[in-house]
Order: structure tokens, then sequence, then C-alpha cells
């Protein structure tokens, strides 16, 4: 089984161009040397315990040496999230049983407001002279000696704990060996076309899954060149690109729509960039983007966890994620009854027929697959591995030839005069508004039983959303179902999200028409669109507390 460390110390003396930021550059071979001295740095302060080093750091050179050296010396690296804030970003880092701590003097200052506990001579800080200090008094003896044990590591030794985003919940450590992580690489990298010659260009933070699953571990394979920037800017993007000469991106949905947001240039199209492999983006995003910077998005799908993947193919229909592997057996289940869902149906403009019938959730019933748990939280283990399925907790649709579509998370149900409906499709129609830079769908409560329908919309600059206009809009969107249409449309500045760029909701359905946002809605079901006022907002209260409040005995 091959290991990380075995394919980093497979380039200990290769000179091709490893790692790339705008004012410095190392080979790989300077790379795994740079590794090399965090792991024997980490060795020398080691305690009793789990040896697990949380990295709390943008995205910077040191995290990757830091990565690379975990590797070497069999540490785990816990990647840290930098917009978790006091108690949470406590809570994240004592359920994972940190010994060390790598950060930078504003990472320091998060910690001490949150109230970490560790003590001071536990905590590395990065761009220090004390660090440089730490570093220097490292035997470089035995940095390679490292090195040179690299091919012994076990596969099955832990690597990382990469907490899962939270769009639905507390986040949980998810364990990634070192094995599953160069696995990951050595398939990624001739299934989405990484060559040694690609500038891999990351622009995703590297505490997630996406930057290391998807770019840093197929880059690492082919030795090609990662380039990368503190933290995603939408409007330094192309810039980006151009500077490094990236031929390869990662991506998130929401990354993409605020780059299609930035105002257009008439040379947009003169770049290096080729494709870029991510999730979540829409397919009219998708080809907004190749059309605009010449640049093909390969969409896939792929939990964190490891257990479910669904591949991409040539000359799949617009909007779909792909199949699943061979072997797999995949469908798309009623999550009350486990029963298979109904094969999704389609009209002649491609709207989903039997939405209520087809969408459920999508279940790896082969399994776990390469899912290899949560780091001391057996419960929600046993949830995900409910009757020996694998559960994604993401909902979707498949039709007669096993193709899978993204329906949306568990958490986007809407039951809608008594019929069940998932946000994914809705979104899928409503981001095609032509100034529509992010769409969020959620449910909210109808004032007299079941849910009503509510989209949130970011607008691209200058964009405005004249309700007349929309409205007329939505009439001509042949795929827009009837029930589908929006009772109440906010628009906003920001729609929330994660560090990743997924959008959560939470939020947004506890405001729901009680938001200090612009908010049309249509008092009839077919009316038009109007202003929500503060008397009709007092009104919705009134009639929603009238029609849940259980009549006295």
């Amino acid at each position: 089984m091959s290991t990380v460390a075995g394919l980093l110390a497979a380039r200990a003396d290769d000179p091709h161009p490893g790692l790339l930021l705008h004012n410095a550059s190392w080979t790989w071979g300077e790379v795994v040397t740079e590794s090399a001295r965090r792991g024997a740095l980490a060795e020398s302060l080691r305690r009793p315990g789990p040896f697990h080093i949380g990295v709390l750091l943008p995205n910077v050179a040191e995290y990757l040496f830091w990565l690379g050296g975990s590797a070497l010396a069999g540490a785990v690296v816990v990647g840290i999230n930098p917009t978790r804030r006091g108690a949470a970003l406590d809570a994240d880092i004592g359920a994972v049983d940190c010994q060390l701590l790598v950060t930078d003097v504003d990472g320091a200052v998060l910690l001490r407001e949150a109230g970490v506990e560790l003590a001071v001579e536990r905590m590395l800080i990065v761009g220090t002279a004390l660090y440089e200090q730490q570093l220097a008094s490292v035997p470089g003896a035995r940095a390679g000696e490292l090195v040179a044990a690299a091919p012994s590591r076990s596969g099955e030794e832990l690597l990382l704990l990469l907490f899962t985003s939270g769009t639905t919940g507390t986040p949980k450590a998810v364990r990634c060996t070192q094995g599953r992580l160069a696995a990951i690489g050595e398939v990624a990298a001739p299934a989405y076309g990484y060559r040694r010659s690609d500038v891999c260009y990351c622009p995703m933070p590297l505490f997630h899954g996406n930057a290391l699953m998807a770019l840093w571990a197929p880059a690492l394979t082919v030795g090609a060149t990662v380039a990368l920037r503190a933290r995603f800017s939408a409007s330094a993007f192309l810039d980006d690109v151009r500077i490094f000469g990236a031929t390869m991106s990662s991506y998130v949905g929401k990354a993409i729509a605020y780059i299609l947001a930035t105002p257009r240039r008439p040379d947009d199209a003169d770049n290096p960039l080729e494709r870029a492999f991510g999730t979540e983006a829409s397919a009219h995003d998708r080809a907004r983007f190749e059309e605009r910077f010449g640049c093909r998005l390969i969409e896939g799908y792929g939990s964190s966890e490891g257990g479910m993947a669904i591949n991409a193919f040539p000359g799949m229909p617009p909007g779909a994620l792909g199949k699943a592997p061979p072997g797999t057996d995949a469908a798309v289940v009623d999550p009350a009854s486990g029963d298979e869902c109904e094969a999704a149906m389609f009209g002649e403009h491609g709207q989903l027929l039997n939405p209520e019938a087809a969408i459920g959730e999508i279940v790896n019933r082969s399994g776990p697959g390469r899912f290899e748990g949560y780091y001391e939280n057996a419960d929600a283990e046993a949830d995900r591995l409910r009757g020996g399925w694998y559960w994604t907790g993401d909902l979707g649709y498949r039709d007669a030839e096993g193709i899978f579509y993204f329906a949306g998370r568990s958490g986007d149900w809407l039951r809608v005069d008594s019929e069940n409906m998932a946000a994914g499709p809705i979104e899928a129609v409503l981001a095609r508004y032509e100034y529509a830079s992010v769409v969020a769908v959620y449910a909210v409560p109808d004032t007299h039983a079941g849910d009503q329908v509510m989209a949130a919309f970011e607008l691209v600059d200058g964009g405005r959303l004249d309700p007349v206009d929309f409205a007329a809009w939505l009439v001509a969107q042949p795929d827009l179902g009837a029930k589908w249409v929006p009772r109440y449309v906010r628009v906003t500045a920001v729609i929330p999200a994660t560090a990743t760029g997924k959008v959560t909701k939470s939020a947004l359905r506890a405001e729901g028409w009680t938001c200090a946002d612009t908010v049309f809605w249509r008092r009839e079901p077919r009316g038009a669109y109007v202003l929500l006022t503060d008397e009709d907002r007092r009104h919705l209260a009134y009639e929603l507390a009238v029609h849940t409040t259980a009549p006295s005995r």
C-alpha cells in the first residue's frame, strides 16, 4: 500500500518546481527537506499520548511543510478552521487531543480569545524569531533519517483529522490514513488528467479535504507544481492564474459563482487555465465559466469521509453527477423506510416529473467504502453506517440508466401542499436568473400547515431584482415546477457559507421572513410579488402563532 510518506520520499531529489507562492518558490526536493525539518522538530517536542498536531494557518508554505513533516514523522495533522470562534474553536481543538499547535500571530490571538488551554511551549508561532530558532535547532541528520525511513511507514497510520464543514450540525473530525490519502492521489491523478507539467492553483483552504484530496495529493503523485495564495479572492483569481501560469485548479460551487460575478474583461479567455476539478457548481455556472474563461469545470462527487463517490463521464446529461464506480451498490432511498426510490423521469425541457417519488438520500449499500470513521465519535459513526449502509446525508435522484443528480443536503427537504420536494432542483433553475450570483432555497413555515418555499438571492455587482421582471422570468422557465415557485424572495448582501464555500442555511431558516433584508412575497400563491412590510410580518407572525399553538384542554 502506498503512503504519503513514501510519495514524498520519492520526490526527495526532484528538481521540478513543487511549490509556488507570490514571493517564493521551492523545488519538490526542497519541499521534502523543509517537511522533514518540521517532522524532526515535532518528534523532539512529542509527549506521551496521541501525536496530534493542530495547524491553524492560511494557505501558506508552512501548512504544506507541516503536512509533509507529519507524514514523515508519523504524526497526525488536525486542520483547524480559522472561521470558528470562541467556544466553538475551543471545543474543536479540545475534541481532537492536540499536543502541539502550529499557528501564526493572528491565529495565536484567536486561540487566546477562545480560551484554548495549551502551554506556551506547546504552541509554535511561525514567522517569529523563536520559531526560526526552534527549526534551526533540529539536527539535519535526523531530518534525513526521517526521509530515508519513509518507505517503512504503514498505510494504516492515521495522518489527518479533517473537520466536516458543519452545514448540518457540529463539525466532526474525519479520520484519514496515509494509505487512503495516497490512494486518492493515485486514483484522481489519471482520472482527472493531472500531469507533471501542470501548475495546480489551490484557492480552497488547506484545512479541508477539497484542497488536499482534489489537488495536493494528485499533484504530489505526479510531481506537478502547487501554487498557493493565503486566502481565496474572486477578484484576484484570474490575475493569480496568469501570474502562476496555472493550468489546473480546484473549486467549490460558491467560489465559481463569485468569480463569475466579477466584472467581465475583454481578455478573460486569455489565460493558461485548462480545467478545474470540484463540486457543487451548477450546470449553468459551469457552462458560463467555460464560455468566459475557456476552462472546463470537471464536476465530481465524494464525501470527505470517503464512503461514497460518483464519477463524471464524457457526454453525461447537463447537471448530472455521473455514475457510481463499478462494483459499488449505490442507490437513492427513502430515508424513513429504506426503500429504493423510483427512477427519475424527465419532461421535454429536462424538468423532473416525479420529484416526490424519485428524490431520496444517496446511499452506498455496499458498506462503508473508504470511510475510516470519526475520531472519538462512535454515535456519529453508527448513524452514518445505519444497517451496514453508508448514508451520505445528501439528497439526490437517479434515472433509469443509473445516472445520479444532486438535490441538496439532508436538511433541504421541503413539504409544500403535502408534497415532499428538495431544494437542489429549484436552486438549479433559479441560479439561471440574470442577476443571480448565489441562490439558496429553504423551507419556511406555512402559516397554516407544512412549508413554503423561500429563496435568498445574492446578486452580482450592480444587479437588482425587480419583482415584476422576476415573476415574468419565472413563468418563462419550462422546468420550474408549479410548487417550486418561491412564495418569499429575499435579497441579501451575503448568503452564509462555511470557510470552504458551502452554503449553510440554518441562519436563513431561523430568520425566515423576519430578517432585516428586502423581502418580496406573494400574498396569494399565484399573485404578484410585492414588498413584505413590517405590518405583513406582524400579521404572518400572528397567523403562525394561531395555527401552531395547541388548544387548551
